[in-house]
């Protein structure tokens, strides 16, 4: 009988959509079994994967950005792409699942068989994106599809995590709002490649080119890239227009980083701060769930708490012990 690593490996190189989906639910899960499986199937696919253009689309609720995304993702088929969407919905506090997750979403572009759209939960991780994300865009890749979309929940500090796994950062803004120049403030200029005014239609249209225009001089400010200056346009996904614009503004940032070379130097560096964080993460989850160490923190965060101790001196004596029980 074979193994389900090695059905899931033909299946995703097959092209099968279900097949993928039932790969991600592998990764995804936290079962001991599924772990084993999936670290036996990753690596597998590794080859087979890194040939796609990773796109963030970012934006605030309500800024119309699963229509813009649909609609680009239709103009792309059109133009001969697979396309691969993780939305990354909010997870439902009681039970882990998808709040946003159901099939009402995007349902044009989800009757392509050129398409593929994941709702992952993002299972109260920060930065907009859900714990198997990058693995999850190796999988989209070997199944065939060449360009991975990842929707992202809102606007934050957190959110910028997100700019560490794509190639094109798409912020999308709508006008009247009030926070057109409060997103600013929040360092998301530092990673937006674009920034597109949704929604310019009807009476819209004027105060979305204010928008436009008020960014657009705000970044001429706030900028420190030399060698792009961040496109700013409008744009209304319920009438399709602006899409093909879209893609002309992400088709040349990618040219230009793949001339310089800085396309292939910002995926490795991404690579390595993946490795960074898993040791991290793995780091973390060893510490705590040591019960000695566990009991020992106790009673150190109590004496923090009544001012007995220092918070540095608590943190070294714990670090101390963490040393000693797991030296060589």
């Amino acid at each position: 009988m074979a193994a389900v690593e090695d059905i899931l490996y033909n299946g995703i190189l097959g092209h099968d959509r279900s097949v993928l989906a039932k790969a991600i639910t592998l990764i995804e899960s936290t079962a001991d079994k599924d772990i084993k499986a999936a670290g036996n199937l990753l690596p597998r696919i590794l080859p087979y994967s890194g040939h796609s253009i990773r796109l963030a689309v970012s934006g605030p609720p309500g800024a119309g950005k699963s229509t813009l995304i649909e609609k680009l993702g239709l103009y792309l088929i059109g133009q001969n792409h697979k396309i691969a969407v993780l939305a990354i919905d909010p997870s439902s506090t009681k039970s882990g699942g998808s709040i946003l997750g159901d099939k009402t979403r995007m349902e044009n572009l989800a009757r392509s068989p050129d398409s593929f759209i994941r709702p992952s939960p993002s299972l109260g991780k920060t930065g907009g994106v859900a714990a198997k994300t990058r693995e999850t865009i190796l999988l989209c890749e070997a199944a065939g599809y060449d360009i991975i979309i990842i929707e992202t929940m809102g606007v934050g500090q957190g959110e910028l995590a997100v700019y560490n796994m794509v190639d094109f950062f798409l912020l999308v803004q709508i006008a009247g709002s009030g926070d057109e120049l409060q997103g600013m403030k929040k360092g998301i200029v530092e990673v937006a490649d674009s920034i597109v005014i949704n929604k310019a239609d009807g009476e819209n249209i004027a105060e979305a080119e204010k928008a436009r225009q008020q960014i657009e001089m705000a970044l001429h400010y706030l900028s420190t890239s030399a060698d792009w200056k961040v496109p700013v346009i409008t744009s209304s996904a319920s009438e399709n227009r602006g899409i093909d614009k879209i893609w002309s503004i992400i088709s040349d940032f990618i040219s230009r980083q793949k001339l310089n070379q800085a396309f292939e130097k910002k995926r490795s560096g991404q690579n390595r701060d993946w490795m960074l964080s898993l040791i991290r993460n793995q780091m973390e989850g060893i510490l705590f769930s040591d019960k000695t160490i566990n009991q020992h923190m106790e009673k150190l965060e109590q004496q923090v708490l009544n001012d007995e101790i220092l918070a540095t001196s608590a943190a070294e004596q714990i670090i101390e012990l963490f040393k000693e029980r797991y030296k060589s």
